[in-house]
């Protein structure tokens, strides 16, 4: 039954579309018949189905006036070919990325020249091409229909049809789900039978005679750049169409979804067949397919079955086409160009996204003035400008406090707001302050980096006073440090020399964080990345150690000038001089045997058995470490066999609490770490309670 359905929708298009695309009607049925009998066989979309579309009517009307009927069969053949190169190729997702807006506008540009077309077509006259010329012809086509009967009887009959069309879904059920334009075509031919009534009728003939095999001169007649550029057309517009078609297909039934790169490769298929029998360009009608959902269809018999439906209507009663009038069909495709053009759409879109709302009326707009691919082509690159426009927003906020001014920058800063930023960073030149705050930039590109970078250059060389430039990815409050940061650097890395967050970030064995000395209020976990400024009142500048070797195991130090942590196995930068011997004359070793480990709380934490190379000496190391001979006077004392040798240095005991033994009474740490980082009660570690003793809760761990 839903084959019939289709079949009867889908006759009176095929032969008005024919008729508007200036080619002979029984091509809009061979067409047909392949869109059912080819492309219905193959995988793709199930339910959809193809044949001739009033969309592509206009642009078959345009090419076969300014190149006849026989170079349109190549054309078809070619865009079919483009068509399965793009489905093997998986394109078929590209045109569901296309804006909604554009496609909208697209239909709409397809709807309003169909509909200039076919107003001449159902008063039986001919039109002049293009849609401003259909336009501009418009005058002179109400004199003739004024003065002509017969043109006043053909818009009687097409009024009839128009109105049939519109009004029809009102009709209740079983009438009503009779096709529109099937009964719109049965009574126009019933009314055109009665006397009086002098109209235009189908001309067909003989189906099998309109198959015209394109031949060699046919096919030289690609070489023509404006035929390869309708080539090109007809393949992005067919493809567009039916894979819109499909997706609106997809929302009508729960049924298997659309492969779209097969059915892409289907419809490629469908047009070369089509193409090779001299024939029209077919897509997937959104028309024939609702109707065929609306009808029951589950799987793709129907649609093939239309095809042989109309196959054998067009082989076996051709001379009953020859009773339907020209101005009958025209109101069919009147009624389908206004359904294109749908003018509701545009108000809806303007109410909803007036930037949208836009695209849509530029692109429709401008297939009107031009033509299909000019017009499309013209959407799209309005609607990616717009896009741009709304991907670089920014938010620019001055506040000023007192000598200080704040230049607050959120959003995306792209180059289409540059000067937008350039008016907002010259009232500033000012201030004796100025801070750049630009930690709220989602996205910042080179030009505005640039710019920014310039204007900061340019005001310190001016003497324009101290200014602070902030980029994202910045944690520092602007009005906290008082600083000025170098461009193109961040609060964080913009440290002064010698401090020990830039050493971090320049030692590969250098793990960020601070320890536990008795000015920081939070040390930093084992382990955590994070960085805490260390307290260095006067830091000064490391002098290059980049001609020391790096040692292959790690070793204990004694203590340094600034305030990090150095823990079990991790090597500090220098900071001070090394103090190797520990309380009771122990050397501070890093074997299991080194009960006597110190975690001084001015080191920071390297990777484990990793030498930084800028220490100034290596003195008091004996064996395992071959080149290197401590200096002489020193006393290092040999380590545990497993380590090869420990640390003794030259300096005697630092000038801190001696670690206890186990007898004065302090028991160890039960959380204390192993050599090779296990958990062993009674090592000592950095939670020993005698460092908390010593220097305060900061130090445990």
């Amino acid at each position: 039954m839903a084959s019939v359905v289709v079949f009867l929708v889908a006759l009176p298009l095929c032969i008005g579309v024919a008729a508007a695309s200036g080619v002979p009607v029984a091509l809009g049925i061979i067409t047909g018949i392949v869109g059912g009998l080819v492309v219905g066989f193959l995988p793709g979309s199930s339910l959809q189905v193809s044949g001739p579309a009033a969309g592509l009517a206009v642009l078959c009307l345009e090419f076969t006036t300014e190149h006849g009927v026989g170079l349109l069969g190549p054309v078809v053949m070619v865009s079919g070919i483009l068509q399965m190169i793009l489905g093997t190729l998986k394109m078929g997702r590209i045109f569901q990325s296309i804006s909604l807006s554009v496609v909208q506008g697209m239909l709409a540009g397809i709807g309003v020249p169909l509909i200039l077309s076919q107003t001449y077509a159902l008063v039986d006259s001919k039109q002049h091409g293009t849609a401003p010329k259909n336009i501009m012809g418009l005058p002179d086509l109400v004199k003739d229909v004024l003065g002509d009967p017969q043109k006043g009887a053909a818009l009687l009959l097409g009024a009839m049809a128009v109105v049939i069309c519109f009004l029809w879904y009102k009709v209740p059920k079983p009438i009503g789900k009779v096709p529109a334009p099937l009964v719109a075509v049965m009574l126009g031919c019933v009314v055109a039978a009665m006397p009086g009534f002098e109209v235009k009728k189908v001309a067909f003939g003989n189906m099998l005679d309109a198959v015209n095999i394109p031949g060699f001169g046919d096919i030289s007649g690609l070489a023509d750049p404006k035929v390869l550029m309708m080539v090109v057309t007809f393949t992005i517009i067919a493809s567009a169409e039916s894979l819109f078609s499909a997706a609106a297909v997809d929302r009508m039934h729960t049924g298997p979804r659309t492969h779209y790169n097969k059915e892409l490769f289907a419809q490629g298929v469908g047009n070369t067949v089509s193409g090779a029998l001299g024939a029209m360009p077919l897509t997937a009608v959104i028309v024939r397919s609702a109707a065929n959902v609306n009808a029951g269809a589950r799987t793709k018999i129907s649609r093939i079955l239309h095809g042989v439906w109309l196959l054998g209507f067009g082989l076996l009663l051709p001379g009953l086409l020859g009773l339907i009038p020209v101005s009958v069909l025209a109101g069919v495709l009147l009624h389908a160009g206004w359904k294109l053009f749908n003018p509701p759409s545009f108000v809806k879109m303007w109410k909803k996204d007036r930037g949208e709302g836009l695209v849509m009326f530029v692109t429709t707009g401008a297939i009107v003035a031009t033509d299909l691919l000019d017009g499309v082509l013209g959407g799209l690159a309005v609607a990616v400008v717009l896009t741009a426009l709304r991907m670089s927003h920014m938010t620019i906020r001055t506040v000023k406090d007192g000598d200080t001014a704040t230049l607050e920058l959120k959003g995306n800063a792209t180059f289409l707001r540059l000067p937008k930023l350039i008016d907002a960073l010259e009232p500033l030149a000012g201030s004796a302050r100025v801070v750049v705050d630009g930690r709220g930039i989602s996205h910042l590109d080179m030009a505005c980096q640039a710019q920014l970078e310039e204007w900061v250059d340019q005001r310190r060389k001016a003497g324009g006073g101290e200014v602070e430039l902030l980029l994202p990815g910045s944690d520092a409050a602007p009005e906290g440090a008082g600083e000025k940061v170098p461009v193109g650097a961040t609060a964080a890395t913009a440290s002064a020399p010698g401090h020990s967050e830039g050493l971090a970030a320049d030692d590969p064995g250098h793990l960020r964080g601070s320890g536990a000395a008795p000015q920081h209020p939070q040390p930093s976990q084992p382990s955590q990345p994070e960085t805490y400024r260390p307290y260095a009142p006067q830091p000064q500048p490391q002098p290059d150690f980049s001609f020391q070797h790096a040692m292959g195991q790690g070793y204990a130090h004694g203590p340094v000038a600034h305030g990090t942590q150095h823990t079990r196995h991790h090597h500090p930068y220098p900071h001070g001089p090394y103090s190797g011997t520990g309380p009771s004359g122990r050397g501070f070793g890093h074997g299991p045997q080194s009960q006597v480990h110190l975690p001084h709380p001015a080191h920071q934490m390297h990777q484990p058995n990793q030498h930084h190379q800028g220490h100034q000496s290596h003195q008091g190391h004996q064996g395992g470490h071959p080149g290197q001979q401590p200096p002489q006077g020193s006393q290092g004392q040999q380590g545990p066999e497993e380590y090869g040798y420990a640390y003794g240095g030259p300096y005697g005991e630092p000038g801190y609490p001696s670690q206890p033994e186990p007898s004065d009474g302090y028991a160890p740490s039960p959380q204390g770490y192993g050599p090779s980082g296990e958990t062993t009660p009674g090592y000592w570690g950095p939670e020993d309670d005698w460092a908390v003793r010593a220097y305060g809760e900061g130090t445990r761990r």
